[in-house]
């Protein structure tokens, strides 16, 4: 009966990576190919890297239970200060990045203070910092955009890895891409192996072997399609290294550290969280610190992008990055949800924006038809905490 149960669970999982791929696939057709080509494939790294990046940290919000509404403003504020240090004060980027990434970790501090230690709702302190982010940032910006910023500013976000080229087809294929893709599916399996002796023994109820085939095949399937296309064109942008590293680190947080398990525990029940010695109070407080911290990260990276820092910077970006936890298994309530989820969500949330661009449909329609993949995706949540009550 344990194993069956187990069975199910994992099924869930697996339904995230095979959304994320049949959604791909219904837009390769829609589109006659065009979101395959190496270049869009660059482009949907390139424009969901800040995504990515709130939606790791928005996670841990969302399983407090709550969601931060001001991460677009943090984005936008950062983004500007930043610019504003480089092309106008001559400050040299480094420090110009360090400024920025201490306003995103004030802005956190503002908001996890009221949060923990005034008790007042999430909802309504970042609602507050959404308004005055905006306000701060046009203030500064004067309602102009300020750049174009200088090159090693840019390369973060625009950049590459340095490639090894060689002759393949009717092109060249980048050798770092293949040999990442196969250390990564190496990795996979160790990985894999490794709990399959974990849960020997000590006697762990065991995963069928073919559900742990599917998974290597599925996962190492997706890797190397991905860093193949990305071979074909520049290789690895650095942003896609700077987003991997952030996943790495938050995911083994989330899964392996006291503090991580202090957050599922607030998320599923703060009275018996607080009434088992969990201090709540400052779980919330560094909650929403990082929260600000990440949107100064993706700050930078957007204005690194777009070479510039513009007033309307980071507008529904907090939108986005709510939507791609829920679209990835979080739970409304709280106490549930992965950042690897978070992070197929965002790419999702990607594949959506970018299929649709591509057959040339209007934003707005694209605003419903995400609209409706949210609304899908808590009610399916939901539905399957009924059936399990």
């Amino acid at each position: 009966m344990e194993k069956q149960k187990k069975l199910n669970i994992n099924l869930q999982e697996y339904a995230m990576f095979l959304a994320l791929i049949a959604i791909f696939v219904i837009f390769y057709f829609l589109t006659g190919g065009k979101n395959a080509s190496p270049f869009n494939i660059n482009n949907l790294v390139m424009q969901n890297s800040y995504v990515v990046i709130l939606a790791t940290g928005m996670l841990l919000c969302v399983l407090t239970g709550n969601i931060d509404l001001g991460v677009g403003s943090v984005v936008a504020l950062t983004g500007a200060v930043s610019a504003i240090l480089v092309v106008q004060k001559d400050v040299p980027y480094p420090i110009a990045f360090l400024v920025a990434l201490l306003i995103g970790l004030i802005s956190g501090m503002f908001v996890g203070f009221f949060v923990a230690y005034i008790g007042i709702p999430p909802f309504v302190v970042t609602l507050a910092t959404m308004l005055m982010g905006r306000g701060l940032t046009y203030t500064l910006l004067q309602a102009k955009t300020v750049g174009p910023l200088p090159d090693n500013y840019v390369k973060y976000a625009a950049g590459f890895v340095p490639s090894i080229k060689v002759p393949f087809g009717d092109g060249q294929i980048d050798l770092v891409c293949i040999g990442v893709a196969l250390v990564a599916t190496i990795f996979l399996i160790i990985v894999e192996m490794r709990n399959i002796k974990t849960r020997k023994k000590y006697n762990f109820a065991m995963i069928p072997l073919w559900q742990t085939a599917v998974r290597i095949v599925l996962i190492a399937g997706i890797v190397w399609f991905f860093f193949y296309k990305l071979s074909r064109l520049n290789g690895i942008p650095i942003v896609l290294i700077i987003m991997a590293i952030i996943v790495v680190i938050y995911n083994f947080i989330c899964s392996k550290t006291v503090a991580g398990r202090q957050i599922y525990a607030l998320g599923g029940n703060a009275k018996a969280a607080r009434l088992s010695g969990i201090n709540t109070k400052r779980v919330f407080f560094w909650v929403y610190t990082n929260m600000g911290l990440l949107s100064a990260v993706a700050g930078i990276v957007l204005s690194a992008r777009n070479a510039a820092a513009t007033p309307k910077a980071g507008e529904s970006f907090e939108m986005d990055a709510i939507a791609s936890c829920y679209i990835g298994g979080a739970a409304a309530a709280g106490g549930v949800g992965t950042i690897i989820g978070a992070l197929v969500g965002a790419f999702t949330m990607g594949i959506l924006n970018n299929g649709m661009s591509l057959m040339g449909l209007s934003t707005d329609i694209q605003k419903v038809v995400k609209g409706l993949v949210l609304l899908g995706a808590v009610t399916f949540d939901v539905l399957s905490k009924n059936r399990k009550k």
